[in-house]
């Protein structure tokens, strides 16, 4: 069943979507371009870090994931990791690279495992937005679809509003998926929200499928992970691949306020 509603998903894309604006003549086609772009802040401890790494390390190597790819209309896809903390610290650890098969994406994976966790300071959302939709100029690739996935524990509380850089993004065609981690008890000194997921549904995600799921325990890594990129490669609608009792954060009757994280450091820092 899932198989064939990904076909089926493929064959609609190839019918409705346009080519990239973005695309070079001669360059390399992939069904996807995927920013993983993965929190580092120091609101997430060493072992939240380390499980986040675990999670991509296992998704991206998973035979699900593997037959999502084969299952495209073109076969492969590309993908590159960025670190992110502050609004002028983003870091890409892993370019883009081709993964059209299990040992282009061992390749990946090995590749990301041999770089250090490293830590920083802040959370800008923003400042992940736009380097993220900036790799896609540079990647001498071109796709039908071009996502950006946003994983972290907290609201923008640095550099540019969130809103306008997801608008800016939403503009050119790009998706943004979210991936918020809640698995802390909210507390105002560490600047944690206990609702995350509405925050991301309503100031961080936008275009055709977008889509969040929350990691709520440790024990969520691997599958949420696993599961956002069979929907990523896929571009099916959530609800069509995920197993029965997986969460998709819902909307909110009213939506949050989006300068909530920049609103909560301005009260840290006037209590200090």
């Amino acid at each position: 069943m899932i198989r064939a509603l990904i076909l089926a998903a493929a064959v609609t894309l190839a019918m409705t979507a346009s080519a990239d604006p973005q695309a070079r003549p001669g360059s390399e086609e992939v069904d996807l371009q995927l920013v993983l772009a993965v929190d580092i802040s120091y609101s997430m401890d060493p072992e939240e870090q380390r499980l986040q790494r675990d999670g991509y390390l296992q998704a991206i190597v998973a035979p699900e994931v593997m037959d999502a790819i084969k299952r495209g209309l073109i076969g492969k896809i590309a993908v590159t990791y960025l670190e992110w903390a502050g609004a002028f610290d983003q870091q890409v650890v892993v370019g883009w690279r081709i993964i059209d098969g299990p040992a282009s994406a061992q390749a990946f994976a090995a590749e990301l495992q041999s770089k250090p966790i490293r830590r920083a300071f802040r959370t800008s959302i923003s400042g992940a937005i736009n380097a993220s939709a900036a790799l896609f100029d540079t990647s001498g690739l071109r796709s039908q679809r071009r996502v950006i996935d946003v994983s972290g524990d907290g609201a923008n509380n640095n550099g540019p509003l969130v809103e306008p850089a997801r608008d800016a993004a939403l503009s050119r065609g790009i998706t943004i998926n979210g991936l918020p981690i809640m698995l802390k008890r909210p507390d105002a000194r560490t600047m944690d929200l206990d609702n995350l997921d509405a925050y991301y549904h309503d100031c961080v995600i936008g275009g055709p499928g977008a889509f969040v799921i929350p990691i709520k325990d440790p024990d969520e890594f691997v599958p949420a992970t696993r599961r956002k990129l069979i929907l990523e490669v896929a571009g099916l609608p959530p609800q069509w691949i995920l197993p029965t009792g997986a969460t998709i954060a819902p909307a909110q009757s009213e939506r949050i306020d989006c300068l909530i994280g920049e609103r909560m450091w301005r009260e840290r820092w006037d209590r200090n």
